[in-house]
């Protein structure tokens, strides 16, 4: 075996993972990232939408005069009010921070969208409309790599090291099977959800369990096995999000970014009529799509909304878009009589700024008037998991009796607590910069204590 010495290890290379080790360093923190996948980026990686933030600099510019305490009580409302109050509070008045701190390192989010359950364009994301995770990944790993962050691929960890009631280190297999312990002051689990775990699925939500997924295959709730060795305590692992446009008539299922929604597309049924709010939270248009005789639906747009959100370049590439040069000929190409008549009906709503069918507010700038028209045949499929490490705002890992686990911390979608029953899109992003910064301030203030 051998030991290495670090202030602090991270588990997870995903947005949170290496927000942390970025912010760790900057304080001066020794650190090593550890990922069990080949590549970095974990679920981090497919995120496309953006990230919230309510009273930022970018809004202002853009004439936006939000609230947080309206980005708290819509996060609330949205996640059935089973949000921890004291987390949620962190998370949204440090949101702005985070979106600052970003651009001080080279990476503004300076375009806006909007995602479902929101009233105002918060979503903030890259001025390319390119997909925001795969963006903040790449420049966050540049960012580490060259502040000097040891960051080991193929290292799956087996488990946390304990020395006189609290963590010190890891123990982990790397790619020839040969078994490594580094020891560290503090360890932060960074690992994501179990949502690719058709073992956890089975186990806390059943009647899921043969839903397709759009997490990638190493999401399968690390790090919730390694901090119950410690005795921490998890939480509403039942609450699993199902995400309403996911493309899964492939072998793969490719989830189709909430911003496409946001800047202007609608849903319809077999028939080409709208049935819901498209831009309701993801559990109501879930289940309203599940209603479906079908349980699927299209997503129609225009050229207009396909030039504001890049990710529909890939989508196309990869086969998941079909094109009409109008929207009679894309109705006949489809078998869906009623949609001509549908577009019109909302375009008309979007002249009078008046959805009287669903009462829609949001994501009605432009009519679907420019062509070529498109069409994305989506269905829901396991997004998030919502539970998981019952942590305090500050990120500190605890037990059963409330009472910290000394050197452990967790931030991102291992934790739970934050969401409720249902993640806001844009929520998660901002979820692991956010907590991926506290983890590291948190760790630093706690090292100086203990000296």
């Amino acid at each position: 075996m051998t030991e290495i010495d670090y202030d602090l290890i991270v588990i997870g290379s995903g947005g949170a993972g290496l927000t942390t080790a970025v912010q760790a360093r900057e304080l001066g923190l020794t650190v090593a990232v550890l990922e069990k996948n080949p590549q970095v980026g974990g679920n981090t990686k497919r995120a496309s939408s953006g990230m919230n933030a309510a009273e930022t600099t970018v809004q202002a510019r853009k004439q936006i005069a939000d609230r947080m305490q309206d980005f708290y009580q819509e996060t609330y409302r949205g996640g059935g009010k089973l949000n921890d109050p004291a987390m949620l509070k962190q998370f949204v008045t440090h949101a702005p921070l985070a979106i600052e701190w970003l651009t001080q390192h080279g990476l503004p989010l300076d375009d806006l969208t909007i995602t479902g359950g929101m009233s105002v364009k918060r979503t903030h994301r890259p001025a390319s409309t390119a997909p925001v995770g795969a963006y903040l990944v790449k420049g966050l790993q540049k960012l580490a790599v060259e502040a000097g962050v040891k960051i080991i691929t193929e290292a799956n960890v087996s488990q946390l090291l304990t020395a006189t009631d609290a963590v010190c280190g890891v123990e982990y297999v790397d790619a020839k099977k040969a078994v490594h312990q580094f020891r560290s002051r503090a360890v932060v689990l960074a690992t994501g959800g179990f949502g690719a775990s058709k073992e956890l699925m089975r186990r806390y939500r059943p009647d899921l369990a043969n839903y397709h997924t759009t997490n990638q295959p190493g999401a399968t709730g690390d790090g919730l096995k390694l901090a119950q060795q410690v005795g921490a305590q998890l939480m509403q692992l039942d609450l699993v999000q199902v995400h309403p446009t996911v493309q899964q008539d492939q072998d793969h299922a490719f989830l189709i970014g909430e911003a496409v929604r946001g800047e202007g597309a609608i849903l319809v049924n077999e028939n080409g009529q709208r049935f819901v709010n498209e831009l309701a939270t993801r559990r109501v248009v879930s289940n309203a799509i599940t209603a479906l005789a079908n349980h699927s639906a299209y997503l129609i747009f225009d050229q207009e909304v396909r030039s504001r959100v890049k990710a529909i370049e890939f989508y196309d590439q990869i086969g998941l878009v079909r094109t009409g040069a109008t929207i009679e000929q894309l109705a006949k190409q489809l078998s869906l009589p009623d949609l001509p008549t549908t577009i019109h009906q909302w375009n008309e709503a979007v002249r009078v700024q008046d959805d009287r069918q669903f009462g829609r507010t949001t994501g009605m700038n432009l009519p679907l008037s420019k062509a070529p028209f498109y069409a994305i045949h989506v269905a829901p499929a396991i997004h998030y998991t919502m539970g998981g490490i019952h942590v305090d705002p500050e990120t500190r890992v605890l037990d059963a009796n409330g009472q910290v686990i000394n050197g452990l911390y967790a931030a991102g979608e291992v934790t739970g607590g934050l969401h409720g029953n249902n993640r806001i899109g844009g929520n998660s992003i901002a979820e692991t910069v956010v907590f991926g910064r506290q983890a590291a301030l948190t760790i630093q203030r706690d090292l100086n204590c203990n000296q």
